[in-house]
């Protein structure tokens, strides 16, 4: 997220280091966009937006005194925000396996179009498909989950998703090598499944 030249970073920090509520209020306000659309792109099952939103501001607030300086404030409260969405989805435990039963009549519909190589997808179809995506993600741990919503799903770089996440290029590349290849077994288990 590129500073808002408008808004005075570096006075609204100082104000907020001397417990200004006024200025923790401007700040949260400012972040607002970033941080909740960190959230909803990482959102764990069974967790509110809002809540999780408010964590990662709680967590920055606490831990402001940190702030060295030595990357953009913006970039800071990010990790802040992508990892504490990664806590959260460890805490979630796994279902042990994914089944045909547990997609939608829809999801399984588009799926069976994939299996047949049907090449005729409506709008419903792909927001159907998405959401199996999504479930088949959800199988996976939590960095794997990452790696895969930010390169593939956002169209990350791997300089961005090592910004990110503080991860280096090398450890994001192979991480997304493997969720890919975790990502295709879990769909030919279930394709298997299908057939039999």
């Amino acid at each position: 997220m590129p500073e808002d030249e408008s808004f005075d970073l570096p006075g609204c920090l100082a104000r907020v280091r001397q417990s200004d509520q006024a200025a923790a209020r401007e700040l949260v306000d400012h972040l607002y966009p970033m941080v909740v659309r960190i959230v909803r792109s990482h959102l764990p099952r069974r967790v509110l937006e809002e809540d999780l939103t408010q964590e990662i501001f709680m967590k920055m607030f606490t831990r402001i005194e940190q702030f060295q300086g030595s990357v953009p404030f913006s970039h800071w409260v990010s990790r802040i925000a992508v990892t504490t969405c990664i806590d959260h989805l460890r805490a979630q435990k796994r279902r042990p396996e994914f089944r045909w039963a547990d997609l939608s009549e829809q999801e399984a519909d588009v799926l069976d179009a994939v299996l047949t190589n049907d090449n005729e997808v409506t709008p419903d179809d792909a927001l159907a498909a998405q959401e199996l995506v999504g479930k088949l993600l959800a199988q996976l741990k939590p960095d794997d989950q990452l790696v895969i919503r930010l390169l593939d799903l956002e169209q990350k770089t791997i300089a961005d998703i090592s910004e990110l996440t503080g991860w280096n290029g090398s450890l994001v590349k192979v991480r997304a090598f493997r969720a890919r290849r975790k990502l295709r077994k879990l769909f030919e288990t279930l394709e298997k499944k299908e057939r039999s």
